[in-house]
């Protein structure tokens, strides 16, 4: 009898950890994904070669105006293609872009990607870090243990979630008024100690619109299109590495 009890609990604790093991397999699998337009960003064009890697996409400008590289991470759970436009994009103004491809589409499982680039590339002399929402997150926890090893600091609807005063990096903060995904109490309190910010707050634009890969749960409504707020980012992203060239 006793070992029959047994045997129906062992057989219990089975199950659970299957179900318990396809719902946890079944969140890291499921992501945003890239819309048609994020897709055909990955082609290359006459003035930026996009190369496909295992651990990053990498988009290389035809002149590298700043010697300058960006390395950027996604947002949770967004696939990393669903960014291609804006880096491309932002290639297209002269800089070498890296588009981290994280496991299961989550920075947290590798925030020291920047790392191996940084090292692989040592033809870049300037790098910046980014990253949007959780991506930015993660990416100053990597910028906070090596700052030596960067420029600046760029966030996309983020904030770091430790003490960043102490990496003394130049940091861009790019938000939409309408984001309501991103936590403002959260957002302010990480930044009010941060003398070196310099912030840019679009107007009318949201937190999905950063990448394409449509609509967010729990987003605002965006009142500008996300090729403006697209624009808006690249070209406040250009200039805050054209100042920091120029120190």
């Amino acid at each position: 009898m006793q070992r029959k009890k047994r045997k129906n609990i062992l057989v219990i604790l089975g199950v659970l950890i299957l179900v318990i093991g396809i719902a946890i397999f079944g969140y890291l699998s499921d992501a945003y994904e890239p819309h048609q337009s994020a897709i055909e960003a990955l082609q290359s064009t006459q003035n930026v070669i996009v190369t496909e890697g295992e651990e990053y996409i990498r988009f290389e400008p035809k002149e590298n105006k700043y010697q300058a590289g960006l390395i950027f991470y996604q947002g949770g759970k967004v696939e990393e293609e669903a960014y291609a436009l804006l880096m491309r994009s932002l290639a297209e103004k002269g800089i070498s872009v890296y588009l981290v491809r994280m496991p299961f589409n989550l920075a947290v499982f590798d925030s020291d990607a920047a790392e191996k680039i940084i090292n692989n590339h040592e033809e870049i002399n300037n790098w910046y870090l980014s990253g949007h929402s959780l991506g930015g997150v993660m990416a100053a926890s990597f910028a906070e243990k090596n700052p030596e090893q960067l420029e600046g600091m760029i966030f996309l609807a983020s904030y770091p979630a430790g003490d960043f005063s102490a990496a003394d990096l130049d940091t861009l903060s790019i938000y939409g008024t309408n984001d309501e995904v991103l936590n403002t109490e959260a957002y302010f309190e990480a930044f009010e100690s941060l003398p070196k910010v310099k912030e840019e707050v679009i107007e009318g634009g949201n937190h999905a619109q950063f990448g394409n890969y449509g609509p967010q749960e729990g987003d605002g409504t965006a009142t500008i299109s996300v090729e403006e707020q697209q624009k808006n980012t690249v070209n406040g992203i250009i200039e805050f590495i054209e100042a920091s060239a120029e120190n």
